[in-house]
Protein backbone atom coordinates (compact mmCIF):
# COMPACT_ATOMS: atom_id res chain seq x y z
CA UNK A 1 0.00 0.00 0.00
CA UNK A 2 1.23 3.47 -0.80
CA UNK A 3 2.62 5.34 2.16
CA UNK A 4 0.24 8.10 3.20
CA UNK A 5 1.72 11.06 5.06
CA UNK A 6 -0.29 13.54 7.10
CA UNK A 7 1.44 16.35 8.95
CA UNK A 8 1.20 16.00 12.72
CA UNK A 9 0.64 19.74 12.75
CA UNK A 10 -2.71 19.25 11.04
CA UNK A 11 -3.86 16.53 13.44
CA UNK A 12 -3.07 18.55 16.54
CA UNK A 13 -4.12 21.91 15.15
CA UNK A 14 -7.83 21.58 15.92
CA UNK A 15 -7.25 20.87 19.59
CA UNK A 16 -4.83 23.74 19.96
CA UNK A 17 -7.39 26.00 18.30
CA UNK A 18 -10.09 24.96 20.75
CA UNK A 19 -7.88 25.80 23.71
CA UNK A 20 -6.84 29.13 22.27
CA UNK A 21 -10.43 30.12 21.51
CA UNK A 22 -11.44 29.29 25.08
CA UNK A 23 -8.84 31.83 26.24
CA UNK A 24 -10.34 34.68 24.17
CA UNK A 25 -10.88 37.73 26.33
CA UNK A 26 -12.06 40.48 23.99
CA UNK A 27 -15.44 40.49 22.21
CA UNK A 28 -16.64 42.79 19.45
CA UNK A 29 -20.39 42.73 18.71
CA UNK A 30 -21.08 43.92 15.17
CA UNK A 31 -24.31 45.61 16.33
CA UNK A 32 -22.25 47.95 18.49
CA UNK A 33 -20.46 49.04 15.32
CA UNK A 34 -23.75 49.90 13.62
CA UNK A 35 -24.87 46.64 12.00
CA UNK A 36 -28.62 46.09 11.91
CA UNK A 37 -30.02 42.52 11.84
CA UNK A 38 -32.85 43.41 9.44
CA UNK A 39 -31.41 41.95 6.23
CA UNK A 40 -31.93 45.29 4.47
CA UNK A 41 -29.44 47.74 5.94
CA UNK A 42 -25.93 47.49 4.49
CA UNK A 43 -23.74 46.07 7.27
CA UNK A 44 -20.50 45.99 5.27
CA UNK A 45 -18.81 48.93 7.01
CA UNK A 46 -19.85 47.89 10.56
CA UNK A 47 -18.37 44.43 9.91
CA UNK A 48 -15.15 45.99 8.63
CA UNK A 49 -14.93 48.24 11.69
CA UNK A 50 -15.37 45.24 13.98
CA UNK A 51 -12.68 43.40 12.04
CA UNK A 52 -10.30 46.35 12.27
CA UNK A 53 -10.73 46.50 16.05
CA UNK A 54 -10.20 42.75 16.43
CA UNK A 55 -7.22 42.77 14.08
CA UNK A 56 -5.50 45.44 16.19
CA UNK A 57 -6.14 43.58 19.44
CA UNK A 58 -3.07 42.25 21.23
CA UNK A 59 -5.18 39.54 22.86
CA UNK A 60 -7.32 36.84 21.22
CA UNK A 61 -10.69 38.26 20.24
CA UNK A 62 -14.15 37.27 19.07
CA UNK A 63 -16.30 39.07 16.51
CA UNK A 64 -19.84 38.21 17.51
CA UNK A 65 -22.71 38.26 15.02
CA UNK A 66 -26.02 37.85 16.92
CA UNK A 67 -29.16 36.22 15.51
CA UNK A 68 -30.75 38.05 12.60
CA UNK A 69 -29.98 38.73 8.95
CA UNK A 70 -27.10 40.98 7.92
CA UNK A 71 -26.74 42.40 4.41
CA UNK A 72 -23.17 42.31 3.17
CA UNK A 73 -21.73 43.48 -0.13
CA UNK A 74 -18.40 42.16 -1.36
CA UNK A 75 -16.13 42.39 1.67
CA UNK A 76 -12.43 41.79 2.37
CA UNK A 77 -11.06 40.89 5.80
CA UNK A 78 -7.38 41.58 5.41
CA UNK A 79 -4.44 40.61 7.59
CA UNK A 80 -1.98 40.14 9.06
CA UNK A 81 -3.51 40.65 12.51
CA UNK A 82 -1.88 40.75 15.94
CA UNK A 83 -3.65 37.78 17.52
CA UNK A 84 -6.23 35.04 17.04
CA UNK A 85 -9.70 36.03 15.82
CA UNK A 86 -12.92 34.01 16.08
CA UNK A 87 -15.92 34.91 13.93
CA UNK A 88 -18.86 33.60 15.98
CA UNK A 89 -21.91 33.80 13.71
CA UNK A 90 -25.32 33.33 15.31
CA UNK A 91 -27.29 34.74 12.39
CA UNK A 92 -27.35 34.76 8.59
CA UNK A 93 -25.17 36.82 6.28
CA UNK A 94 -27.08 37.67 3.10
CA UNK A 95 -25.83 38.94 -0.25
CA UNK A 96 -27.61 41.71 -2.19
CA UNK A 97 -30.62 40.50 -4.16
CA UNK A 98 -29.16 41.99 -7.35
CA UNK A 99 -26.40 39.55 -8.28
CA UNK A 100 -24.54 42.32 -10.13
CA UNK A 101 -23.82 44.06 -6.82
CA UNK A 102 -20.93 41.68 -6.23
CA UNK A 103 -19.53 42.75 -9.59
CA UNK A 104 -16.67 40.93 -11.21
CA UNK A 105 -14.62 40.57 -8.03
CA UNK A 106 -14.99 36.78 -8.00
CA UNK A 107 -15.65 36.77 -4.26
CA UNK A 108 -18.31 37.71 -1.76
CA UNK A 109 -16.56 37.23 1.61
CA UNK A 110 -12.77 37.13 1.35
CA UNK A 111 -10.14 36.54 4.05
CA UNK A 112 -6.66 37.34 2.77
CA UNK A 113 -3.24 36.93 4.42
CA UNK A 114 -4.70 36.03 7.80
CA UNK A 115 -3.46 33.54 10.39
CA UNK A 116 -5.23 31.86 13.32
CA UNK A 117 -8.78 32.75 12.24
CA UNK A 118 -11.84 30.61 12.92
CA UNK A 119 -15.35 30.94 11.49
CA UNK A 120 -17.88 29.23 13.73
CA UNK A 121 -21.57 28.61 13.00
CA UNK A 122 -23.97 30.76 11.03
CA UNK A 123 -25.41 30.72 7.52
CA UNK A 124 -24.27 32.36 4.29
CA UNK A 125 -27.10 33.07 1.85
CA UNK A 126 -25.61 34.25 -1.44
CA UNK A 127 -28.96 34.40 -3.29
CA UNK A 128 -27.38 32.89 -6.37
CA UNK A 129 -30.55 32.16 -8.39
CA UNK A 130 -30.42 35.43 -10.30
CA UNK A 131 -26.85 34.83 -11.34
CA UNK A 132 -27.58 31.25 -12.44
CA UNK A 133 -30.46 32.55 -14.59
CA UNK A 134 -28.12 35.08 -16.17
CA UNK A 135 -25.67 32.31 -16.98
CA UNK A 136 -28.45 30.26 -18.58
CA UNK A 137 -30.41 32.86 -20.52
CA UNK A 138 -28.20 35.91 -21.07
CA UNK A 139 -24.80 37.13 -22.11
CA UNK A 140 -22.40 39.59 -20.48
CA UNK A 141 -22.86 38.10 -17.02
CA UNK A 142 -20.36 38.78 -14.21
CA UNK A 143 -17.79 36.08 -13.45
CA UNK A 144 -19.73 35.02 -10.37
CA UNK A 145 -18.72 35.23 -6.73
CA UNK A 146 -17.48 32.45 -4.48
CA UNK A 147 -19.23 32.79 -1.14
CA UNK A 148 -16.29 32.34 1.25
CA UNK A 149 -12.65 32.49 0.18
CA UNK A 150 -9.40 32.13 2.10
CA UNK A 151 -6.32 33.31 0.21
CA UNK A 152 -2.82 32.81 1.63
CA UNK A 153 -4.09 32.00 5.12
CA UNK A 154 -2.66 29.67 7.76
CA UNK A 155 -4.10 27.82 10.77
CA UNK A 156 -7.76 28.27 9.85
CA UNK A 157 -10.82 26.59 11.36
CA UNK A 158 -14.26 26.61 9.70
CA UNK A 159 -16.86 24.79 11.79
CA UNK A 160 -20.63 24.45 11.76
CA UNK A 161 -21.12 26.84 8.84
CA UNK A 162 -23.96 26.47 6.33
CA UNK A 163 -23.62 27.99 2.85
CA UNK A 164 -26.65 28.10 0.58
CA UNK A 165 -27.17 29.16 -3.02
CA UNK A 166 -23.67 30.39 -3.76
CA UNK A 167 -23.28 32.16 -7.10
CA UNK A 168 -20.19 30.05 -7.74
CA UNK A 169 -18.04 27.95 -5.39
CA UNK A 170 -19.23 27.87 -1.76
CA UNK A 171 -15.81 27.66 -0.08
CA UNK A 172 -12.40 28.29 -1.66
CA UNK A 173 -9.12 27.39 0.07
CA UNK A 174 -6.27 28.86 -1.97
CA UNK A 175 -2.61 29.08 -1.05
CA UNK A 176 -3.26 28.02 2.56
CA UNK A 177 -1.60 25.85 5.21
CA UNK A 178 -3.26 23.89 8.01
CA UNK A 179 -7.00 24.32 7.46
CA UNK A 180 -9.70 22.35 9.28
CA UNK A 181 -13.23 22.29 7.80
CA UNK A 182 -15.66 20.54 10.14
CA UNK A 183 -19.43 19.95 10.03
CA UNK A 184 -19.99 22.32 7.12
CA UNK A 185 -23.00 22.24 4.81
CA UNK A 186 -23.02 23.53 1.22
CA UNK A 187 -26.39 23.44 -0.50
CA UNK A 188 -27.45 24.50 -4.00
CA UNK A 189 -29.80 23.02 -6.65
CA UNK A 190 -28.33 20.19 -8.70
CA UNK A 191 -28.64 22.26 -11.91
CA UNK A 192 -26.90 25.36 -10.54
CA UNK A 193 -23.69 25.85 -12.58
CA UNK A 194 -20.21 25.73 -11.03
CA UNK A 195 -21.47 25.69 -7.44
CA UNK A 196 -18.72 23.41 -6.13
CA UNK A 197 -19.02 22.78 -2.41
CA UNK A 198 -15.33 23.14 -1.48
CA UNK A 199 -12.41 23.89 -3.80
CA UNK A 200 -8.82 23.43 -2.61
CA UNK A 201 -5.69 24.42 -4.52
CA UNK A 202 -2.03 25.25 -3.82
CA UNK A 203 -2.63 24.27 -0.20
CA UNK A 204 -1.03 21.91 2.33
CA UNK A 205 -2.56 20.22 5.35
CA UNK A 206 -6.30 20.58 4.67
CA UNK A 207 -8.71 18.38 6.66
CA UNK A 208 -12.42 18.20 5.76
CA UNK A 209 -14.66 16.11 8.00
CA UNK A 210 -18.31 15.55 8.85
CA UNK A 211 -19.63 17.72 6.02
CA UNK A 212 -22.75 17.52 3.84
CA UNK A 213 -22.30 18.80 0.28
CA UNK A 214 -25.31 18.99 -2.05
CA UNK A 215 -24.44 21.12 -5.06
CA UNK A 216 -24.60 21.60 -8.82
CA UNK A 217 -20.93 20.77 -9.37
CA UNK A 218 -18.18 18.91 -7.52
CA UNK A 219 -18.83 18.29 -3.84
CA UNK A 220 -15.10 18.77 -3.35
CA UNK A 221 -12.68 19.72 -6.12
CA UNK A 222 -8.95 19.37 -5.65
CA UNK A 223 -6.74 21.57 -7.80
CA UNK A 224 -3.03 21.78 -8.60
CA UNK A 225 -0.55 22.10 -5.76
CA UNK A 226 -2.68 20.32 -3.14
CA UNK A 227 -0.76 18.12 -0.68
CA UNK A 228 -1.47 16.24 2.56
CA UNK A 229 -5.25 16.45 2.40
CA UNK A 230 -7.64 14.26 4.42
CA UNK A 231 -11.40 13.99 3.84
CA UNK A 232 -13.65 11.83 6.02
CA UNK A 233 -17.32 11.33 6.81
CA UNK A 234 -18.47 13.30 3.77
CA UNK A 235 -22.03 13.10 2.45
CA UNK A 236 -21.93 13.99 -1.25
CA UNK A 237 -24.88 14.33 -3.60
CA UNK A 238 -26.42 15.63 -5.66
CA UNK A 239 -23.35 16.96 -7.42
CA UNK A 240 -20.46 15.81 -9.55
CA UNK A 241 -18.70 13.80 -6.86
CA UNK A 242 -15.25 14.34 -5.35
CA UNK A 243 -12.76 15.23 -8.05
CA UNK A 244 -9.04 15.62 -8.32
CA UNK A 245 -8.96 18.04 -11.22
CA UNK A 246 -9.40 19.21 -13.78
CA UNK A 247 -5.61 19.15 -13.93
CA UNK A 248 -3.17 19.78 -16.73
CA UNK A 249 -4.74 22.84 -18.29
CA UNK A 250 -1.31 24.51 -18.14
CA UNK A 251 2.03 23.07 -19.20
CA UNK A 252 3.79 24.02 -15.98
CA UNK A 253 1.55 23.00 -13.12
CA UNK A 254 2.22 21.84 -9.56
CA UNK A 255 1.22 18.28 -8.71
CA UNK A 256 -1.26 16.70 -6.30
CA UNK A 257 0.09 14.33 -3.64
CA UNK A 258 -0.94 12.51 -0.43
CA UNK A 259 -4.73 12.68 -0.67
CA UNK A 260 -7.07 10.49 1.40
CA UNK A 261 -10.85 10.10 1.33
CA UNK A 262 -12.45 7.67 3.76
CA UNK A 263 -15.78 6.69 5.37
CA UNK A 264 -18.00 8.69 3.02
CA UNK A 265 -21.31 8.27 1.17
CA UNK A 266 -22.26 9.36 -2.36
CA UNK A 267 -25.98 9.61 -3.18
CA UNK A 268 -27.28 10.23 -6.69
CA UNK A 269 -24.17 12.08 -7.80
CA UNK A 270 -22.87 12.18 -11.37
CA UNK A 271 -19.54 10.77 -10.22
CA UNK A 272 -18.13 9.13 -7.14
CA UNK A 273 -14.35 9.47 -6.96
CA UNK A 274 -12.88 11.04 -10.07
CA UNK A 275 -9.46 12.05 -11.36
CA UNK A 276 -9.74 14.31 -14.38
CA UNK A 277 -7.11 15.93 -16.60
CA UNK A 278 -7.02 17.87 -19.82
CA UNK A 279 -5.87 15.96 -22.90
CA UNK A 280 -2.89 18.25 -23.45
CA UNK A 281 0.79 18.45 -22.49
CA UNK A 282 1.56 19.14 -18.82
CA UNK A 283 4.33 18.58 -16.29
CA UNK A 284 1.84 17.87 -13.48
CA UNK A 285 1.15 14.64 -11.57
CA UNK A 286 -1.18 12.84 -9.17
CA UNK A 287 0.32 10.34 -6.75
CA UNK A 288 -0.23 8.65 -3.38
CA UNK A 289 -4.03 8.80 -3.29
CA UNK A 290 -6.28 6.56 -1.15
CA UNK A 291 -10.05 6.17 -1.65
CA UNK A 292 -11.39 3.74 0.95
CA UNK A 293 -14.52 2.69 2.87
CA UNK A 294 -16.97 4.38 0.51
CA UNK A 295 -20.65 3.73 -0.21
CA UNK A 296 -22.19 4.55 -3.60
CA UNK A 297 -25.96 4.96 -3.91
CA UNK A 298 -27.19 5.21 -7.50
CA UNK A 299 -24.04 7.00 -8.70
CA UNK A 300 -23.49 7.33 -12.47
CA UNK A 301 -19.71 6.87 -12.47
CA UNK A 302 -18.68 5.49 -9.08
CA UNK A 303 -14.97 5.15 -9.96
CA UNK A 304 -13.50 7.08 -12.87
CA UNK A 305 -10.22 8.37 -14.24
CA UNK A 306 -10.71 10.60 -17.27
CA UNK A 307 -7.57 11.89 -18.94
CA UNK A 308 -9.34 12.90 -22.13
CA UNK A 309 -11.07 16.06 -20.93
CA UNK A 310 -11.23 18.48 -23.86
CA UNK A 311 -14.44 20.55 -24.04
CA UNK A 312 -15.48 21.12 -27.62
CA UNK A 313 -12.38 19.23 -28.77
CA UNK A 314 -10.48 22.50 -28.97
CA UNK A 315 -7.09 23.40 -27.51
CA UNK A 316 -5.91 19.81 -27.14
CA UNK A 317 -3.39 19.39 -29.97
CA UNK A 318 -2.56 15.69 -29.55
CA UNK A 319 -5.40 14.52 -27.29
CA UNK A 320 -2.79 13.16 -24.86
CA UNK A 321 -2.62 14.20 -21.22
CA UNK A 322 0.78 14.90 -19.72
CA UNK A 323 -0.47 14.35 -16.15
CA UNK A 324 1.28 11.34 -14.59
CA UNK A 325 -1.09 9.35 -12.34
CA UNK A 326 0.43 6.75 -10.01
CA UNK A 327 -0.01 4.98 -6.65
CA UNK A 328 -3.81 5.30 -6.38
CA UNK A 329 -5.61 2.86 -4.08
CA UNK A 330 -9.34 1.99 -4.25
CA UNK A 331 -10.33 -0.12 -1.23
CA UNK A 332 -13.68 -1.32 0.14
CA UNK A 333 -15.98 0.60 -2.19
CA UNK A 334 -19.52 -0.78 -2.34
CA UNK A 335 -22.99 0.10 -3.54
CA UNK A 336 -24.98 0.73 -6.70
CA UNK A 337 -24.17 2.31 -10.04
CA UNK A 338 -26.76 4.23 -12.05
CA UNK A 339 -25.03 3.08 -15.25
CA UNK A 340 -23.87 -0.32 -16.44
CA UNK A 341 -20.19 0.70 -16.42
CA UNK A 342 -19.27 1.43 -12.81
CA UNK A 343 -15.48 1.54 -13.15
CA UNK A 344 -13.85 3.54 -15.94
CA UNK A 345 -10.11 4.03 -16.28
CA UNK A 346 -9.44 6.12 -19.39
CA UNK A 347 -5.78 6.98 -18.95
CA UNK A 348 -3.36 8.84 -21.19
CA UNK A 349 -1.75 6.88 -24.04
CA UNK A 350 1.44 8.90 -23.63
CA UNK A 351 1.47 8.76 -19.81
CA UNK A 352 -0.34 5.57 -18.72
CA UNK A 353 -1.63 5.26 -15.16
CA UNK A 354 0.74 3.23 -12.98
CA UNK A 355 0.45 1.51 -9.62
CA UNK A 356 -3.37 1.51 -9.54
CA UNK A 357 -4.60 -0.90 -6.85
CA UNK A 358 -8.13 -2.23 -6.41
CA UNK A 359 -9.19 -4.25 -3.38
CA UNK A 360 -12.66 -5.36 -2.34
CA UNK A 361 -14.85 -3.50 -4.82
CA UNK A 362 -18.55 -4.46 -4.99
CA UNK A 363 -20.66 -2.31 -7.32
CA UNK A 364 -23.90 -3.50 -8.90
CA UNK A 365 -26.19 -2.19 -11.61
CA UNK A 366 -29.85 -3.23 -11.60
CA UNK A 367 -29.05 -5.96 -9.06
CA UNK A 368 -26.39 -7.44 -11.31
CA UNK A 369 -22.65 -7.06 -11.50
CA UNK A 370 -21.66 -3.81 -13.22
CA UNK A 371 -18.90 -3.65 -15.84
CA UNK A 372 -15.51 -1.98 -16.04
CA UNK A 373 -13.24 -0.65 -18.77
CA UNK A 374 -9.52 0.11 -18.87
CA UNK A 375 -7.25 2.00 -21.23
CA UNK A 376 -3.52 2.56 -20.71
CA UNK A 377 -3.34 1.40 -17.09
CA UNK A 378 -1.16 -0.85 -14.95
CA UNK A 379 -1.71 -2.12 -11.43
CA UNK A 380 -3.08 -4.93 -9.28
CA UNK A 381 -6.48 -6.20 -8.11
CA UNK A 382 -7.18 -8.30 -5.01
CA UNK A 383 -10.07 -9.47 -2.85
CA UNK A 384 -13.72 -9.41 -3.87
CA UNK A 385 -14.02 -7.65 -7.25
CA UNK A 386 -17.39 -6.74 -8.71
CA UNK A 387 -17.28 -5.76 -11.48
CA UNK A 388 -14.52 -8.07 -12.63
CA UNK A 389 -11.37 -6.01 -12.71
CA UNK A 390 -9.73 -5.00 -15.96
CA UNK A 391 -6.62 -3.74 -14.12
Amino acid sequence: MAKFVVSSVVLSFFYIFQLSNAASTTSYNVIRFGAKPDGKTDATQPFLKAWSAACRSATPSTIYVPKGRYLLKAIVFRGPCRSKITFQIGGTLVAPTDYRALGNSGYWILFIKVNRVSVIGGTLDAKGAGFWACRKYRQNCPVGASSLTFNWANNILISGLTSINSQSIHLVINGCKNVVVRNVKAIAPDQSPNTDGIHVQISTGVTITGSTLQTGDDCISIGPGTRNMVMSNIKCGPGHGISIGSLGKELNEDGVENIMLTNSVFSGSDNGVRIKSWAKPSNGFVRKVVFQNLIMKDVKNPIIIDQNYCPGNTGCPRQNSGIKISQVIYKNIQGTSATAEAVTFDCSPSNPCRGIRLRDIKLTYNNKAATSSCKNIGGTSTGVLMPESCV
